[in-house]
This record gives structure tokens, sequence and C-alpha cells, in this order.
């Protein structure tokens, strides 16, 4: 298994304003290494846990993570904020110390084992003051991965499987104490649970809480974890043994059962995780007032109130439809670039090819192409649905996908596109959400999620695609289409103009996917107009990357170590159509950067329209030039893009460097021969070397 964490996924200087964009930003360093496959999609998970409950901690600490299908393998980022602390909702305040956790969705014990591992160490105030205070990336690196000789306890390494056997060893001591449970010397005993509904951080900071204030207090607690990194249950003797429970959990707490008849303080596991030693006390309280069952949770409102979301409806909106996008990213990669390899083997005419189920020869190359053809159009097929089921899906979860897939094939079928995909997700969350308010019988709640939900969500869905909205829909859409096959000269130009400023602002982000989203919709009904600005799009998208890469190629003295050697992976990143490629460079110098890649990539946008290349494949940079029309000149329009980002930015760092070495009094660039000069972001932190 490969590090954890490495030098490359710290930024000991970050600078981002908010909680989503420092998230964001130390996502950016997981993709930039392969350790996430879709920036987006990953953000989108780790906003919906964020919905759950806000992943802030008392002491300056934020743990905003998340197990996702777009996650590679399990990995920790880290970023100590250099603006005065970020806000991830803790009740005392902003957190300069963050640690993103990025977990597979199938993930193994093992793997998830170190990542809990890790999550009870944050609670060592040793850890945090000595994060708060190196300034050597690889020796916060290797303080994570446990490496430090200087640090006391078991490394994250150690597997979260270790804790039980610890705490069995105690659990031998009480039962084997249980006779003496009379004779008042043996400590007051407390069991305790806790979980959390991803499984990775809280469940097991909150244990490491609870044993913390437990030995403070001289109270002997035992705690069990049911997170991803295993569920080993309490031994029977130690819960006979104990004179309270505290279960400090977000979801159900499994076999609840075992702990009927003992005093119980019952909590959100964020309480466990800030007001241990409150917890503690009022077990031992509830104990000498003599009760004998669980009462009601405790702090039941105040756990939903953190767990309620205090975005406003836009932002809302804007996660919903990246959920959908992400998830129809695939399809979309997957059968544009078999329908692009199919005309390319095949020619045009393919699409007039009998099914292969009925005539195939192995040795027919124009029957492998109407293999990838008819398997690529059926991979089409599922785009809008799927778009539509999994913007229900961010909104609702799993009850809306059947409406949402429903209402998106409807959208096909009426001819309302990609538009109408939109709408039918929308509409077929709503309608679950409204359904779900509904209070029934508890005889039909066990019904509800298979049967009744997906069955009048279907048809209510159903209903307004073909009644109320579908015949507006596939008129606007028709509309547009008509409009983007009129496009001609100047208009075409300044088209691709704004498809390049979207494709560059946020690199990845909401705008450049909507973008995105614009010129695959166009594909679901190609026309030539269709085809230049799906080829305008991917030729903008690729620039950012490649720009970065040139600029520190040309100019390395102006980037740190770890922003050169970003560079490298840049250029294979750029040609590949991943314009994530240059977020390391955006997080660290916003106001050069950005508008510097905007600028290449309008620049780009315009020429490919100008020079009416053409695609029909939605994805794959370079490696699709043989599929695209008027090729040469497409390449020369990328080219061009690079070098307006690549001196741009190499101007504006420049300047930079110029002020701040006159401000000091300085040369600039001067210093010792290969010391970079300094630049945006965390290169700025450091002062020049003066002659």
């Amino acid at each position: 298994m490969t590090e954890m964490i490495t030098a490359e996924l710290v930024d000991l200087d970050l600078t981002a304003p908010t909680g989503e964009a420092a998230t964001r930003a130390l996502a950016a360093r997981m993709a930039a290494v392969g350790r996430i496959s879709d920036l987006d999609g990953f953000l989108a998970d780790v906003a919906a846990r964020e919905e759950q409950m806000p992943t802030g901690m008392e002491g300056g600490i934020g743990v905003p993570h998340c197990r996702s299908a777009h996650v590679t393998e399990p990995t920790l980022a880290f970023g100590r904020s250099s603006t005065g602390g970020v806000d991830f909702g803790a009740a005392d305040g902003p957190a300069d110390l963050i640690f993103l956790i990025a977990a597979p969705a199938g993930a193994d014990s093992d793997h998830l084992a170190i990542l809990s591992g890790l999550a009870r160490k944050l609670m060592d105030e040793e850890i945090t003051g000595a994060l708060r205070s190196r300034q050597d990336p690889e020796a916060v690196a290797a303080l994570l991965r446990g490496e430090d000789p200087a640090e006391k306890g078991p490394g994250p390494e150690a597997s979260a499987a270790d804790a039980p056997s610890a705490r069995e060893e105690s659990a031998g001591d009480a039962a084997g104490d249980g006779a003496s449970a009379a004779d008042g010397a043996r400590p007051f005993r407390i069991v305790a649970v806790t979980s959390c509904p991803t499984g990775i951080a809280h469940t097991y900071m909150a244990a490491e809480a609870l044993e913390r204030a437990g030995r403070t207090a001289g109270v002997e607690i035992t705690v069990e974890t049911q997170g991803s990194g295993g569920f080993t249950r309490l031994d029977p003797a130690v819960i006979a043994a104990a004179d309270g429970v505290i279960l400090a959990h977000d979801v159900e707490v499994r076999e609840k059962e075992r702990f009927l008849g003992k005093p119980t303080v019952d909590v959100g596991v964020k309480t466990a995780v800030s007001r241990a030693s409150e917890l503690v006390d009022r077990v031992r309280e509830a104990a000498a007032r003599g009760e004998t069952g669980p009462p009601a949770p405790a702090d039941a409102p105040a756990a939903a109130d953190e767990g309620a979301s205090a975005d406003h409806f836009g932002v809302r909106l804007r996660k919903w439809l990246m959920t959908g996008v992400s998830y129809m990213v695939p399809f979309v990669a997957a059968g544009g670039l078999l329908i692009a390899l199919a005309f390319a083997l095949g020619g045009y005419d393919i699409t007039e090819a009998p099914s292969v189920a009925e005539q195939f020869s192995w040795t027919d190359s124009a029957a492998w192409a109407a293999l990838l053809f008819q398997v690529g159009s059926a991979a089409f097929d599922f785009l809008v649905p799927v778009l539509a089921g999994y913007v229900a899906y961010g909104m609702v979860d799993r009850p809306g996908l059947a409406p949402g897939i429903v209402g998106g094939s409807l959208a096909v079928t009426i001819e309302a596109g990609f538009l109408g995909g939109l709408v039918a997700g929308l509409l077929a969350g709503a309608v679950v959400a409204a359904i779900q308010r509904i209070d029934v019988p508890p005889v039909l709640r066990g019904i509800m999620p298979v049967v009744v939900i997906p069955l009048l969500s279907s048809v209510l869905v159903g209903f307004l695609m073909f009644v109320v909205v579908g015949k507006p829909l596939a008129a606007l859409q028709s509309a547009l289409t008509d409009w983007l096959s009129g496009l001609s000269g100047a208009n075409a130009v300044m088209l691709g103009v704004l498809l390049g400023l979207m494709m560059c602002f946020d690199l990845g982000g909401p705008v450049n996917k909507v973008a995105y989203a614009f010129a695959v919709g166009g594909l679901t009904d190609p026309t030539g107009a269709s085809l230049r600005i799906m080829a305008a799009v991917m030729a903008a998208g690729m620039v950012p990357p490649l720009g970065m890469a040139l600029a520190t190629t040309l100019r390395g003295r102006l980037f740190d170590r770890t922003e050169r050697e970003n560079g490298k992976a840049a250029w294979v990143l750029g040609a590949s159509f991943i314009s994530e490629g240059a977020i390391p460079f955006a997080a660290a110098d916003p106001l050069r950067v950005i508008p510097s890649t905007m600028a290449g990539g309008a620049v780009t946008g315009a020429l490919s329209m100008a020079f009416g290349a053409t695609l029909r494949a939605p994805h794959g940079g370079v490696f699709v030039v043989p599929l695209i029309g008027s090729p040469l000149l497409y390449l020369t329009a990328i080219a061009a893009g690079t070098a307006v980002t690549a001196g741009l930015v190499v101007v504006l760092k420049s300047l930079r460097a110029h002020r701040s070495s006159t401000d000091r009094g300085t040369d600039p660039g001067s210093g010792p021969a290969g010391s970079p000069a300094p630049s945006g972001g965390a290169a700025d932190a450091e002062p020049a070397v003066t002659t």
C-alpha cells in the first residue's frame, strides 16, 4: 500500500477563506497525485457528508471526510490555515488545522483501520501542537504517518483493531472485579458506544475523547466503536459490571437492547468529541439518582441542529446538479469515445450497419466498427436518464433514483433532451421529498421505500413530464438547437470565448461543468454547431494545466519546489483534458493564475470556433486528435492558448517578485543559485535571501 500522506499532500500556507474552498484546495492535491478520479464527484460526496453534520472540532480542528467511489486509495491531505482559520462549524470558532480524509467506497478493513487510528491521534494535543509549529511539509507528513521518533504512542498505522485488544484487557479486569462491585473500592465503570454516519473520523475521535476524559476523572471507560474500522462487541461481562452507559451516535446503535436497565446518556457523536468530561459527569449523576433505564436522548434537538445544512437554496441546487453531472461523466466518456472510434474505423455510414447480434464477422473491420458504435450508442442512451436519476439522488438519496431515471428516460422519449433530464431530476427529488413528509401508519412504513415511494413518485413524475412540462421543454430544446445550428462568424467566435472563459474559471468546478455539460448535451443530437462547441470546450479545458506546465518549465524560479513537481504532472493531465491539473497552482496564487488561465482558454475557444474544428468524442484530449475535424488548426488553437496562459502568469508573477524585492530593498531574483524567487501562495511566506 502506498503512503497515505506525502509532502505533496501537505499545504502549510492554506489561504482558502471558506471550508468549501479549503476542501477543494486539499482535494485538488489528491487529484493531482492520482488519488481521486473525479474531483467534483468526490467534493459532492464530501459536501453530502458535511450536510449530515459539520466536521469542525473544538481546538481549531476541521476534519472533512467521506467514503467515495471517486477515491482510488485511502488518502489524507493536511492544510494549515494562514488566514486566521476556516469555519467548519465548531462551537469554539474557525479551524486552523484541516485534515481531509478520503476513503474508497469499498475500502477494506485494514485501510479503514488506518484512517480511524489517525482520527484518534488528532485528539492528542502534542500532535496538534507539533502540526502548528513545523515548517517542513515532509516532516509534517512523517509525523502524521507515525514516523517521527519523538512522537509518543502508536502511529496511525496501528490498526483500530489494536484498540479493542487493549480494551479487552481492561474488560477482563472488569469482569474479574465484578464480585467486588458493592465494596466501593473499584472505580466507577462506564461502557460507551460511538458511531457516526461515515464511520471514519468522529466515531474514533469520540472514543478517544471519552477514554481521555475517563482517565482524567478516575473513571474506567470501555468504548465500542461501531465504525468502518470494525465492530467488536463489548464483552457481556463488561456491560453487566458497568455502572452507566454513554451512547454517542448519529446512526442507530446496533444491538442497543444490551444496555437496557442501566443509567444512560444518549447524545450525538460530536458532543462526545467536544464535551466528553461533561458526559462522564452526567452519567455519574444519573447513577446517583438511581435511574435504571435509558432516558430520552439528552441532546436530540442539538444533534439535529448540528446536522442541519445552513446552505441557501442556490448552493444546494448546485450540489444536486453537480452530483448528477459527476455520475453522468463515465457514460459520456465511454459512449462518446466508442462512437468516435467507430467513426474513425468505419466512417459515418456505420450508423446504418445492422445489429452485431445478428451479423458479425471476426475478420471484418466494419463489423468491429459497428460493434463499437452500437455499444457506445447504448452507453450514450443512458446519459440523460443517469443525469436525472443522480440529480434526484443528490436531493433525497436512493429513493430518488427510480423516479429520476424514469423521468430522464421520458425526457429522451419526448425529445426534451438534456434540459428535460435536468428538470426531470429536480422534479423527482421534489416529489420524493414531499411523499417522505407524509405521516403514514407504522404498518406501512416498512413498504414505503421499496413499494410506495417508487410507485407514487414514478407516476407523478411521468404525469408531469408527459402532460405538464414536457412539451415546453421540448420546444425550448428545439429552439436552442436551431439557434446553435445558425451560429457563424463573429457569433460563433464570441460563443467560443464565453465557453473558454467558463472552462477555465474554476478548473473543473461548477462553472466548468456547466460549459462541459452544455457541450455534451449537444452530442445527444449532433449537428455541425454542436460538434464545433464540443471541440472548443475540450480545447479550452486542456489549456490551464498545459499553460502552467509550460510556465514552470520556462521560469521555474517563480515557483516553489512542489509547484515545479506539479508542473511535470500537469503536462500529462492537460494533454488528457483534465483541467483539475491546474488547481494546485490556482489554490496557491488565485489572483494571478486564474485570470491567466481564463485568458488562454478564451483565446483557444475563439480560435477553435473560428477554425471550424469539430469533435464527436466528449473526452480524450490529444489522444483523440485523429478524430477531430481540422486537427492541425485545432492543435494550433491549443498551443496559442497555452502560450497566452504561460506568458501571462510569468509576467504577473515576475511583477509580484519585483515588487516584493523592491519593498525589501533587494534585487529581484537575488539569492543563491537555484533558490526560487517569491511567488503566490506558500512561497510568499519565505523571506527572500539577500546578498
